[in-house]
């Protein structure tokens, strides 16, 4: 099965050149060059992941990624400007998995787009094999459809909100450092005023609850990493 990328970004010649490199990895592209268009063809269900640009005409990235994300899951990787911290940190609240600065090495992007796309493919298991979850308090994942909930009510998370989620439940007790959390979850290394990390924490905390009895559910270990709360539910 092929892998259906859109790209969203008003560089015609950008465009291009990403077609013409991923091509040939066995990627399909089709592109889009405004926002409106951008919007409606990522929810159509037809592609794989999503390349947005944050600086388009009409309807900007931010725009478009509020529009996917209020009802759809698919992994979205942000181009961002070079330094431009601000963006970054917009995009990753809004619920981007991932971003990569322009101008950008094709090669780095077509190893973000690869990374992305395993996380977001739920295990293959057959139908006859028992289910596999994994329960902290009052928190539950199915490992196999990637479905979180939370005292039973379904959370939505992005791919990398799951895997940073299923990487601190396995370890619930223990401080997980943030270099491995990278590794693990972004699959790459953290450069040193990367923030992206620590904006998918914040993400988690929103939609599960910052505090589980009383008690803060993901602690941050200043310097170190972070650690999920062992505190079990009251139910």
């Amino acid at each position: 099965m092929i892998d259906r990328i859109l790209v969203i970004d008003d560089d015609v010649a950008l465009c291009e050149l990403v077609t013409e490199y991923l091509t040939p990895l066995g990627f399909g592209v089709e592109s889009v060059h405004d926002g409106e268009r951008g919007a409606e063809r990522a929810l159509h269900g037809e592609h794989s992941i999503v390349v947005l640009d944050v600086m388009l005409p009409g309807a900007n990235g931010f725009e478009v990624l509020r529009r996917i994300r209020s009802s759809s899951r698919i992994p979205v990787l942000m181009l961002t400007a070079r330094g431009d911290d601000v963006d970054r940190i917009v995009g990753l609240e809004i619920g981007a998995d991932d971003y990569l600065p322009k101008p950008f090495n094709p090669r780095e992007l077509a190893a973000r787009i690869r990374a992305i796309l395993r996380r977001a493919r739920p295990e293959e298991t057959a139908e006859s094999a028992p289910r596999k979850t994994l329960s902290v308090g009052d928190v539950e994942i199915d490992i196999g459809t990637r479905v979180v909930r939370r005292d039973g009510d379904v959370v939505e998370l992005t791919a990398v909100e799951y895997d940073l989620l299923e990487k601190l439940l396995r370890s619930a007790g223990q401080v997980i450092k943030r270099e491995e959390l990278a590794r693990d979850v972004l699959g790459r290394s953290l450069s040193p005023f990367d923030r992206s990390l620590d904006m998918h924490v914040s993400n988690l905390r929103k939609k599960l609850g910052h505090q589980v009895q009383g008690i803060e559910r993901i602690k941050t270990v200043r310097g170190v990493g972070y650690i999920y709360t062992t505190v079990t539910s009251d139910k």
